[in-house]
């Protein structure tokens, strides 16, 4: 082929012999190639702004399957805004499936606002107890008794963002379910299904900052009737269907609006930067006396844990290392907070001698219920204690 020269100039187009089409047929004909460019632009392309337009059918769509598909859960069945307010807050670090049944004992001993408001904190984080991320249930805590202080809670996501434990998805969440605001919530599943529906392929340092990006998006979507149910039929979607991995993209209610399906990889998105998980080591001691086991009750005021009890570490109990190697090792566990991977050595020492510190408690095995702990150290001291007794230990 001559430089310079296409390809399409090198063809060799017999006109007389293409056949004839009629005005009828000639105008099917560009009819039908102006639908295919059409949808082609209209639907093909992942554009966020091609699903604005068809948002009152994507709408449809996700409203109709949600109202015959949604889960029967508590705080569905019997609406409230309280109920509301306390799923939100144990759902924010929790998968539905734990949550249910502390939800389920929490609204019968903490039945309102009023209620929690005049609990003690004690109280509080011991129906709390397994649940993690301590800091909700203090933040839902002092909610309530600002609640309780008002003639009337507030309606707007922007008043209850000033609220203790409460940023812009609970905010948005909270007053569309319960007051029909039109608020968008966005979390990492409609993140998710967002970055799916638009194959959008930025690269996101995180999910919050995904989440910040995909709100404006996820705002244009929300219908003025009903932005409560919509909220939840994304979360639904989210949490049953566009899964972060083996999505279900067969029974999806919005398949053909997604472009990341067209694509054929959907679990491609969202591009999130992989986190850097950091890994640490902690070592324990299990000191028994007379029928009691020796614990660290982290102070009110800590971070994390505050009022919470533990195994000791070694440094805790005044043990040094070469204490400890002499002791046995009854176990080694692994524990996930944040972007920590913690790996926990349980060694059996000697009760120790000499005044403690007021933060080590002698706590009877009798009494072990009674007093909070640690998800992760209930279940491992539960499990050594039955080790123990069956061992004769």
């Amino acid at each position: 082929m001559a430089s310079g020269q296409s390809a399409v100039g090198q063809a060799k187009v017999d006109v007389a012999a293409l056949p004839k089409w009629n005005t009828a047929q000639k105008t099917a004909g560009f009819s039908l190639a102006g639908f295919c460019v059409f949808s082609w632009l209209f639907v093909a392309q992942p554009s966020p702004t091609s699903l604005v337009a068809a948002k009152v059918g994507f709408q449809s769509a996700l409203l109709g399957w949600y109202r015959g598909h949604a889960r029967r859960l508590p705080w569905r069945e019997s609406p409230s805004l309280y109920g509301t307010v306390v799923s939100e807050f144990m759902l924010q670090q929790t998968q539905i499936k734990t949550a249910l049944p502390y939800f389920a004992r929490w609204m019968e001993e903490l039945p309102g606002f009023a209620a929690l408001a005049v609990a003690s904190e004690a109280r509080v984080l011991k129906l709390w107890e397994g649940l993690g991320y301590y800091s909700r249930a203090r933040n839902l805590h002092r909610l309530a008794r600002e609640i309780a202080a008002r003639p009337e809670p507030p309606r707007t996501p922007e008043a209850w963002q000033e609220l203790p434990g409460v940023g812009p998805y609970t905010a948005a969440a909270i007053t569309s379910i319960a007051f029909g605001a039109p608020a968008a919530c966005v979390d990492g599943n409609v993140v998710r299904i967002l970055a799916r529906l638009t194959a959008d392929g930025t690269e996101f340092r995180d999910s919050a900052t995904a989440a910040k990006t995909f709100t404006l998006l996820a705002e244009a979507l929300l219908p003025a009737q009903a932005p409560g149910d919509h909220n939840q039929a994304m979360m639904e979607l989210g949490a049953t269907v566009c899964l972060r991995q083996n999505p279900l993209c067969t029974v999806c209610p919005v398949l053909t609006f997604c472009a990341a399906r067209r694509e054929g990889d959907p679990v491609a998105y969202p591009h999130l930067t992989p986190k850097k998980i950091e890994q640490r080591a902690v070592t324990r001691v299990w000191c028994e006396r007379r029928g009691s086991l020796l614990l660290h009750r982290a102070a009110s005021s800590a971070r994390r844990l505050a009022s919470q009890h533990e195994l000791p570490t070694a440094e805790q109990a005044g043990f040094n290392e070469t204490q400890v190697a002499a002791g046995r090792l009854l176990a080694t566990k692994k524990r996930s907070i944040t972007r920590f991977q913690i790996t926990e050595s349980i060694y059996a020492v000697p009760a120790p001698h000499g005044k403690m510190g007021p933060d080590l408690v002698w706590v009877p095995r009798t009494k072990l219920e009674a007093i909070t702990l640690s998800g992760p150290h209930r279940r491992w001291i539960g499990e050594l204690l039955g080790t123990r007794s069956r061992a004769g230990g």
